[in-house]
């Protein structure tokens, strides 16, 4: 049995390769910044078959699903139409654990595992609101890197009970585009917040962005928390990446399960590696696409 972690090489030959040919310069950002998207994803889900390997879960109907399910690792940039994929993580039945594996430890276990490995590329990791949380955070920071994660309201309750009244740093663009109606957008962030309850809480950053069209209609209104400093010289361009974090889910796992990789497809189980295998495989085949 031939554990995923023996492809690694592989994805550091790519990373390798574009970086000799000065390709990674195209994806950095924030004077000199790479960004990593991550996110989970399922790569296998069935009501009829299983293995050991499978994570269940309870449906309304009291039918059992089996699935296979990774933690997504994707090197992306605001304006560029391409994302590179690095060694995954595999949400798994962990050795001893009583409880089952999820996104969130998933995660952990990346960063302790690759952290290291990226950090010449200056690392700005980007995640929903599943990653807005002090244990995620402080784990990017222990690497050495920074983190722009989504931030909802409702699960950030004395974060946004101090935003409510407190004075923001504003700043709006307006963008005009030849044959185009205008958009306009509203950025308005803070320093120094805590992102949750108690003295142990860790001090982040608050950005908000909407965006309005030439009738007023908002067709965009989002949150993010930050290590990164915020000042009116660079809102623009944070939040220009904090965006960017979409492509891991529409650049990367909409094109690998509906586009030809059908990284969905059941190619096998195996006693305990395959099914990762394959996912990991599928991900190179993307990585060294034309």
């Amino acid at each position: 049995m031939v554990s995923p972690q023996a492809l690694q090489p592989c994805f550091d030959q790519v990373l390798e390769q574009l970086r000799e040919r000065d390709g990674l310069r195209a994806f950095q950002r924030l004077a000199g910044r790479t960004l990593i998207a991550l996110d989970g994803t399922e790569h296998f889900c069935s009501q009829k078959l299983s293995c050991p390997q499978c994570l269940t879960r309870k449906r309304s109907n009291g039918k059992t699903e089996h699935y296979h399910a990774m933690l997504a690792a994707m090197i992306v940039a605001p304006g560029h139409n391409m994302v590179l994929p690095l060694m995954p993580e595999f949400i798994s039945a962990q050795d001893g654990a009583e409880k089952q594996d999820c996104e969130r430890n998933a995660s952990k276990r990346w960063l302790i595992e690759h952290g290291e490995r990226v950090k010449q590329l200056r690392p700005v990791y980007l995640g929903d609101a599943l990653f807005s949380c002090q244990p995620l955070a402080e784990a990017v920071l222990a690497t050495g890197a920074d983190f722009l994660f989504v931030c909802k309201k409702d699960g950030h309750k004395t974060l946004y009970e101090f935003l409510d009244g407190a004075p923001l740093d504003e700043q709006t663009v307006t963008e005009r585009k030849p044959g185009k109606h205008s958009l306009t957008y509203r950025y308005r962030w803070i320093e120094g917040v805590t992102l949750r309850d108690g003295k142990d809480a860790l001090a982040v950053n608050w950005l908000g962005v909407s965006i309005v069209d030439a009738k007023g209609k908002t067709s965009y209104d989002g949150a993010f928390v930050t290590s990164l400093p915020l000042t009116a010289d660079n809102v623009v361009e944070v939040a220009a990446c904090s965006r960017a974090r979409w492509k891991i889910e529409n650049e990367s796992f909409n094109v690998l399960k509906n586009n030809g990789y059908n990284l969905a497809h059941n190619f096998g189980h195996g006693k305990k590696y395959l099914a990762r295998m394959f996912a990991a495989m599928n991900l190179l085949a993307f990585a060294f696409r034309g």
